[in-house]
């Protein structure tokens, strides 16, 4: 299903004259310089062939002859094309130069061998200039030093194509493309289709993090325990040269394309559709809002979460019925292991994500970001100066989110873990080590929140209930209100309160914890009675209104539970932070006040 949908997708951009895809037997490379020759064959110049971008100039990318450059050490000269090494005989600041000259060799004598089979003008040129070029006089030309990391290609004086695009050379390219007759020939997996077997599945996928620079596979056989019935390599999965070139093509597209790659945490992810849709274009800060800088980008990206959750209502988006695709690709040494592979249509997937949304729909955010699938897996992650750390995020951890959000079943139970973990062991969020620590505050509740609900039907709402009869909740109410009343008990902010020291006690083994708080909480109280009603610009409670809040709670709760399970923690944990967003900020800013009213309007 994964190599039919990507050969798919290769027919789509071959359709599009717009993509310039490669076809068959060809590849897309990036190209920093031109060896541009006279017609008797001498060099007139090195051009570089690099473009501005962004302040930097960087390669421009030329459809050429063959796949990608072999990898491992031998000597792998390409056809019309290739690096400084094989196409001059010259590498900056050379180690081996004895290499670097039998490359050169085996390139000259490559092409000299087909000279007269081609019979083309300008590929005789080519072969008189490779007959009398010096590699010792590359050091006379210093633009090299710059241009020559990457690949060239030869243009003739005056010419506007390339060497390699005149007619004669690719009707011989096209005619070595058909295989000898020792190639297998059987239906391919792919398409059904009669066809030459590939025995190795090209070109190989670069732009996986993490993966070989010089790119991986994701079908292969290199061992002999991996084979059957005497096949080698990889005639043990029959995929036809044409459709292997096909969904190769296509997945290296896909993930040299910033717009349908996303990398979260170790796990690169590409996405598209059947045909072009506004959805595909939409649907990568689902994933990943970190481009998202500008006001126009967040309000776009607002509008299309607001699509989503009109789409869990019922309404239609365009282009409904299209099949829409979601692959997660992880390295595996040489190979490409698969994370996760979603597939359905647009408006499937609309409505799951939809749901999602109003999961996770909690008041009190502190920014306008929304919680994308990056974000959420950050929040289980420790911090490091001051950011979480993403290399601490488990992959599996990701695929298994990605896999529930899509497909609209369960939560990862090792979600909820994560979190409860990170929250016990960091109070929640500590503001000395994170410096997004009200994001994160926001962001696990959430989490939580979206579990309960999910997974167990729990109906959270999205502020504060103060009528839940279960007593994990009130137990995180009635600690967010002893933490106000010790933060106004004193005349100015105070930095480390008792979620520092108590919070994870407190939810794991309230009957331990909970009768010391009150304890403490008395003198706290009796701190408010000679307190000012406005300590500087914060508003206080008075001693009357704190005993009133702590006596509702209590008289909710019949005792305190000597342990509570991890669903029960994390119900603690929802309770503590929607009470905490109604003291905390409730008469705090006008600003405030306007972030909840959205969520009121709603409801």
């Amino acid at each position: 299903m994964i190599l039919n949908a990507l050969a798919d997708y290769y027919d789509r951009l071959a359709e599009d004259p717009k993509q310039d895809v490669a076809p068959f037997g060809f590849s897309r490379q990036k190209i920093s310089f031109e060896i541009i020759l006279r017609p008797d064959g001498s060099l007139f110049e090195f051009h570089d062939a690099r473009k501005e971008s962004d302040g930097r100039r960087v390669p421009k990318l030329v459809i050429v002859l063959g796949q990608a450059k072999p990898t491992g050490s031998g000597i792998n000269p390409c056809f019309l094309w290739d690096n400084a090494q094989y196409l001059l005989g010259f590498k900056v600041d050379d180690p081996k130069p004895e290499r670097t000259m039998r490359a050169f060799e085996a390139f000259r004598e490559r092409h000299l061998d087909v000279e007269s089979e081609i019979d083309d003008e300008a590929f005789s040129t080519v072969c008189r200039f490779l007959q009398s070029w010096d590699p010792s006089s590359a050091a006379e030309h210093p633009e090299l030093g710059d241009i020559s990391t990457s690949f060239g290609v030869f243009r003739i004086l005056g010419a506007q194509k390339y060497v390699h695009e005149r007619a004669k050379i690719l009707t011989y390219w096209r005619t070595q493309l058909a295989g000898d007759d020792d190639t297998p020939v059987a239906p391919s997996l792919v398409s059904g289709e009669v066809q030459p077997i590939a025995r190795l599945h090209q070109p190989s996928i670069k732009g996986v993090r993490g993966a070989q620079s010089s790119g991986a596979t994701i079908v292969s056989f290199n061992l002999d325990a991996f084979e059957s019935y005497g096949k080698s390599q990889s005639y043990n999965a029959p995929v036809g040269v044409d459709d292997a070139f096909k969904y190769c093509t296509a997945l290296n597209r896909l993930t040299s394309d910033s717009h349908r790659r996303v990398n979260v945490s170790g796990t690169t992810i590409v996405f598209w559709s059947e045909k072009p849709t506004p959805f595909e274009d939409d649907f990568g800060p689902v994933l990943d809002d970190t481009t998202a800088e500008d006001q126009e980008t967040l309000d776009r990206l607002r509008g299309f979460f607001n699509r989503l959750r009109s789409a869990r209502e019922g309404d239609k988006l365009d282009d409904a019925d299209v099949p829409f695709y979601v692959l997660g690709l992880a390295p595996n040494a040489s190979r490409l292991s698969v994370r996760f592979w979603m597939a359905g249509t647009v408006q499937q997937l609309a409505e799951r994500l939809g749901h999602h949304l109003a999961d996770l729909e909690l008041d009190g955010a502190p920014d306008e970001r929304p919680l994308t699938i990056r974000r959420l897996a950050l929040a289980t992650a420790k911090p490091k100066k001051g950011r979480p750390d993403e290399e601490k995020v488990s992959p599996l951890l990701v695929g298994g989110l990605l896999r529930s959000v899509l497909s609209g079943s369960p939560y990862p139970q090792a979600l909820l873990n994560h979190v409860v973990e990170r929250i016990r062991a960091e109070a929640f969020a500590d503001k000395d080590k994170r410096k997004d620590w009200r994001a994160a505050m926001h962001c696990r509740t959430a989490i939580l929140k979206a579990f309960l609900n999910r997974n167990h039907a729990m109906d959270i709402a999205v502020r504060l209930d103060a009528a839940r009869p279960e007593p994990e909740f009130q137990l995180g109410r009635l600690f967010a209100v002893l933490e106000r009343i010790q933060n106004d008990a004193h005349d100015r902010k105070i930095e480390r309160t008792i979620r520092h020291g108590f919070l994870a006690g407190a939810s794991v083994t309230p009957s331990v914890v909970f009768p010391r708080l009150l304890r403490l909480s008395r003198h706290h109280t009796e701190r408010l009675a000679t307190t000012k009603e406005e300590a500087g610009q914060r508003r206080v409670w008075l001693k009357s209104t704190a005993d009133q809040q702590v006596t509702a709670i209590c008289d909710v709760l019949e005792s305190f539970p000597h342990r509570l399970s991890l669903n029960q923690q994390a119900l603690f944990f929802v309770g503590y932070y929607q009470q905490r967003e109604e003291l905390f900020t409730s008469n705090t800013s006008e600003k405030a006040q306007r972030r909840r009213r959205p969520a009121e309007a709603k409801e």
